[in-house]
């Protein structure tokens, strides 16, 4: 996992395969499966329910077509006609192209969607975990002052004094010789602002670098005399290295704290001498420490942050900080972008020696995790989870990928982050901006909201296309009103685009407005199938009414088949100007919300219509019989009339008199 991309030296395999550090992770990663999303396996089980409901009336449609009138291939003719007409083949397919467009949409606000699937869940999650550097700060730090002996020296433009340029100088030299890290960066900075720099490629002797038994970096020196060493890093860890007493360390802690308050970022500064370059300890800790101060840093919060934790928290969705900083500066920064902070702070040690169940009591209500390391992430995930919290996770190191596996939608940094991490999550912002996350939490609202639409659509039109396949078969009579030719016709054409336009509504301007949808909430629950299913009995009643009207008008079986496909087809526009918003009225959808689709399904589908039924040789193609435009305007009439009911349910729901759920 390392990369040499400059010098000479050696290198020593203590480990290989599955027994390093990477291998471990590679092991980790094979045991935790991607699994389907909620949304796959629900409309997996309900087209598989459909579909052996289907083939069990197609059968007994043959049967009793064939016994009652007598006609086998007619009958057989029926039962085709009746599993079209409630296979629901368009579904696995108006979900394809919704996550598709959505995953394009998603890309231009800086979220590239790795799995389509998980956008929808993403519109689920209730609870998401961010990283603070970078996600909800700028990541550009800047030292802002030193703590030397009690003291504070602000590094303003006035010559420093030489104890501060002895700090600034440690802190240059347990930096690395080319800095990438904004940490790192900002004493380089410093020190080349005091025109300090002793970095030397061939001078580093020795870098110790940071775990998480000892969250500081040591470098070594070779120096004319004694090797000089440089330290920095957390506090509490350069106070281990001084070997300081209970007072000390009080003393210092108490610094730390006030600076922390402010969300200033803390590290401690120590140097030490070794008398023997030929022969350094294995361990940082043997070194001999002198505590030189403290630096705080700075790094400005992300304009953006707080409107959109504020958004967030709106949507009731709860946000969570995990960081490696002092828990002063996680707290004082939770506070300074609106994360709900109340019950305190959990630090990575702590939650390292609680009981499964303590934790997963625990996380219930701590949102600020500091002091955190990659491998607890993972513990942090899997007690969320225990809770039943739809868990999202953002990470950028190649520590963060089982993390990020493990969670409901894994969120890797794009500038940041490790082509592992990238790898290994559902979805990568490319901008590392806390914001992307919450719009893309957004956009996931929206398009499970239009799926749905789209989806009730379709149940209305089968239920309409299911009636018609079987009324012939109550009146011996009766000829068969829909052909195979034309079901496919209206069901692998004019349904499909007519689905589109959904994908293209605007999203609910309340969206961001209502709690997340609790996780086993199916996208059919029983109010939006009750209204579906009604509004295909209501336009099934509207096209049986003409196929009535025309039988009993003396029209030919061609003719009545034209006079009840237009019907339908009208009924699917009509039910689609309806279905765009089931708040909102018909007419104020259209003057609220664009959606250039519209007029284009409307018109091109119209036109197939009048194609199908008033060109000659195309109309003799599809066994549709002639008929006049004064016919077509009732079976228009009609269909409008069959959908203009829902528009009346919407107007009681807008006064509070009914229940509606409002998509």
């Amino acid at each position: 996992g390392t990369l040499v991309v400059a010098g000479h030296g050696l290198a020593f395999a203590r480990r290989t395969g599955v027994a390093t550090e990477m291998g471990r992770i590679g092991a980790a990663l094979h045991e935790l499966t991607s699994q389907r999303t909620p949304l796959q396996r629900e409309i997996d089980r309900l087209v598989r329910v459909v579909a052996s409901v289907g083939v069990l009336a197609a059968t007994i449609v043959v049967v009793v077509y064939g016994l009652t009138k007598g006609s086998w291939l007619q009958g057989l003719l029926a039962g085709i006609a009746t599993i079209m007409s409630m296979l629901p083949e368009e579904f696995p397919v108006v979900f394809t192209v919704f996550l598709a467009l959505g995953a394009w949409k998603m890309s231009k606000r800086r979220v590239l969607a790795r799995r389509s699937a998980v956008i929808e869940a993403l519109g689920a999650a209730t609870v998401i975990g961010v990283d603070k550097t970078g996600t909800l700060t700028m990541n550009r730090m800047s030292v802002m002052a030193l703590i030397i002996d009690g003291h504070v020296h602000a590094m303003g433009p006035d010559s420093p004094e030489p104890q501060v340029l002895e700090v600034v100088r440690t802190g240059r030299l347990a930096s690395p010789i080319r800095p990438f890290d904004p940490m790192d960066v900002a004493f380089v900075a410093l020190a080349a602002r005091f025109t300090i720099d002793e970095v030397d490629d061939s001078k580093l002797l020795r870098e110790y670098t940071l775990s998480s038994d000892l969250l500081a970096v040591t470098h070594v020196w070779a120096s004319d005399g004694d090797a000089v060493v440089a330290s920095k890093g957390a506090p509490e860890a350069i106070a281990d290295l001084c070997r300081m007493d209970e007072s000390q360390r009080k003393a210092m802690m108490d610094h730390v704290q006030e600076a922390a308050e402010n969300g200033q970022r803390v590290l401690g500064l120590a140097r030490a001498v070794w008398p023997d370059s030929t022969k350094l300890p294995d361990d940082p800790r043997a070194f001999s420490f002198e505590f030189l101060g403290l630096a705080c840093l700075q790094d400005p919060v992300r304009p953006n942050a707080r409107d959109a934790i504020a958004m967030c928290a709106q949507a009731g969705v709860r946000i969570v900080m995990i960081t490696g900083d002092y828990p002063g500066t996680a707290l004082a920064i939770a506070r300074e972008v609106g994360i709900e902070s109340s019950a305190g702070c959990l630090t990575g040690a702590q939650l390292s020696e609680m009981s499964l169940t303590e934790l997963d009591e625990r996380v219930q209500s701590v949102n600020v995790f500091a002091r955190m390391v990659p491998e607890q992430k993972l513990q942090l995930i899997r007690a969320l989870k225990d809770n039943g919290e739809v868990v999202g996770m953002t990470g950028d190191g190649v520590n963060d990928a089982p993390a990020l596996r493990a969670a409901d939608i894994g969120i890797a940094m794009g500038l940041r982050g490790t082509d592992v991490a990238r790898e290994s999550a559902d979805l990568v912002i490319t901008d590392d901006d806390f914001a992307s996350i919450a719009e893309g939490v957004r956009q996931g609202r929206g398009i499970f909201d239009n799926l749905r639409k789209a989806m009730a659509y379709i149940v209305a039109v089968h239920v309409s296309i299911f009636g018609m396949a079987l009324l012939p078969l109550f009146v011996s009579d009766w000829p068969l009103v829909l052909l195979p030719i034309q079901l496919a016709l209206l069901e692998l054409v004019i349904d499909p685009a007519c689905s589109i336009v959904f994908e293209a509504e605007q999203h609910d301007p309340r969206l961001m407005e209502r709690p997340p949808r609790a996780v086993d909430k199916p996208i059919f629950g029983r109010q939006t199938m009750t209204i579906a299913v009604l509004q295909g009995v209501g336009l099934f009643v509207g096209v049986a009414a003409v196929y009535l009207w025309s039988v009993g008008s003396g029209d030919t079986s061609d003719q009545s088949r034209s006079l009840t496909f237009a019907a339908l087809v009208f009924g699917n526009l009509a039910l689609i100007v309806v279905n765009r918003s089931w708040r909102l009225s018909a007419l104020r959808t259209f003057v609220e919300r664009r959606n250039p689709m519209v007029k284009w399904i409307l018109g091109a589908t119209t036109s197939m219509l009048f194609i199908l039924l008033f060109v000659p040789a195309v109309r003799d193609a599809f066994s549709f019989g002639p008929v006049g435009a004064v016919e077509i305007a009732i079976c228009a009439g009609v269909a409008i009339a069959c959908a203009s009911w829902f528009e009346v349910l919407k107007a009681f729901g807008r006064r509070g008199m009914v229940s509606i759920t409002t998509v």
